[in-house]
C-alpha cells in the first residue's frame, strides 16, 4: 500500500473530499504543484482550473477550483477556493455559453462594457472548459 497523506478540498459552501491520497496536483501561480506525502510545508495561490486528487489505491478524481489557496504540510493537503465541483458535475455546455458570451461582451466597444468583469467571466469558463477535458483524458 502506498504512502498518503490526508487532503481537504474545501468550497465557501461545502467540503467536497476528506480523504487519504497519494498525490494532489494543482495549478499555483507560478507553475503546477505536486504535492507527495512528506511534502516540504508551503502555502501558495492556485489558479482556476483543475485540481487531481491521486486516491489511497490509485483512483483519480478532478475537482473544478475557481482560485484559492493550496496549504501543504507533510501530513496534510488543505485547499480552500471560492467555489469547488466535483469535475463530473460541471456542466460544458453551460461553460461554453458563458465563454461565448464574455468573448462577444469583450469584443463589443461599447461605453457599458465592462471589460475587467468580461475577462474574469472568461478566465472562468476557459478554466472549466480545461476541467472538464482534463476529466476526459484521465478516464481514457
Amino acid at each position: 500500500m502506498a504512502i498518503t497523506v490526508h487532503c481537504d478540498i474545501v468550497s465557501a459552501e461545502e467540503e467536497l473530499f476528506s480523504g487519504l491520497v497519494e498525490m494532489v496536483v494543482a495549478h499555483g501561480h507560478i507553475g503546477d504543484l505536486g504535492v507527495l506525502p512528506g511534502h516540504a510545508p508551503l502555502l501558495s495561490t492556485i489558479k482556476p482550473g483543475p485540481v487531481r486528487v491521486i486516491k489511497q489505491g490509485g483512483k483519480e478524481e478532478v475537482f473544478y477550483i475557481s482560485g484559492g489557496f493550496i496549504e501543504v504540510q507533510p501530513n496534510m493537503v488543505k485547499v480552500l477556493a471560492d467555489t469547488a465541483i466535483r469535475a463530473a458535475d460541471l456542466d460544458e455546455a453551460a461553460a461554453l455559453e458563458a465563454k461565448k458570451a464574455a468573448e462577444k461582451a469583450m469584443n463589443a466597444k461599447t461605453a457599458e462594457m465592462d471589460y475587467s468583469t468580461a475577462s474574469a467571466r472568461l478566465a472562468e469558463a476557459a478554466a472549466q472548459l480545461r476541467t472538464i477535458h482534463e476529466l476526459r483524458r484521465n478516464r481514457r
